[in-house]
């Protein structure tokens, strides 16, 4: 499998992960739920990763279990702000480095603050994108939260 900045990362800090790789689909609609059925997961142990902006204008990152919705207003509060919505792709990809369907929270260009739903420490590991479609990296939570220096906060809205 590709050498993603997101793996080289992960190796340079010593971190313990494991790397699952699948074919990816070019017809996929949704990534994470590709991922889920293709490694056989359950749908809130894989999480996405969504770059939003924030009101006055920042770009932060949000992690969240690919099975649940953002909640945009707990996102804007957890971070002191006033509201918060999806960022555009072009300002995705040029912030993260990465392509859309492939953003890893790890490594990406610009240090963005980063929020991490509570349901991750309900998990022994969880899985994140590798920084490429079709690779997941699976990384204990706590590990995740250190090397991103993210917070918990509650982000998935109540369905």
């Amino acid at each position: 499998s590709a050498m993603t900045p997101a793996i080289l990362l992960l190796t340079q800090h010593a971190i313990t992960f494991n790397i699952h790789d699948y074919v990816h689909q070019s017809n996929a609609k949704d990534y994470g739920l590709e991922a889920v059925a293709a490694l056989n997961l359950t749908a809130d142990q894989v999480f996405k990763t969504l770059v939003c902006e924030l009101t006055p204008k920042e770009l932060v990152v949000a992690v969240l279990p690919v099975s649940a919705q953002l909640n945009f207003k707990d996102l804007a509060q957890a971070a002191g702000r006033k509201k918060s919505s999806l960022a555009a792709q072009k300002h995705v990809e040029s912030a993260t480095g990465y392509i859309l369907g492939g953003v890893s929270p790890l490594a990406q260009k610009k240090g963005l603050r980063t929020y991490i739903d509570t349901t991750a420490e309900d998990h022994t590991t969880i899985f994140i994108s590798a920084g490429r479609r079709g690779l997941e990296i699976e990384i204990a939570p706590k590990d995740l939260l250190d090397v991103t220096n993210a917070h918990y906060a509650r982000l998935a809205s109540a369905n």
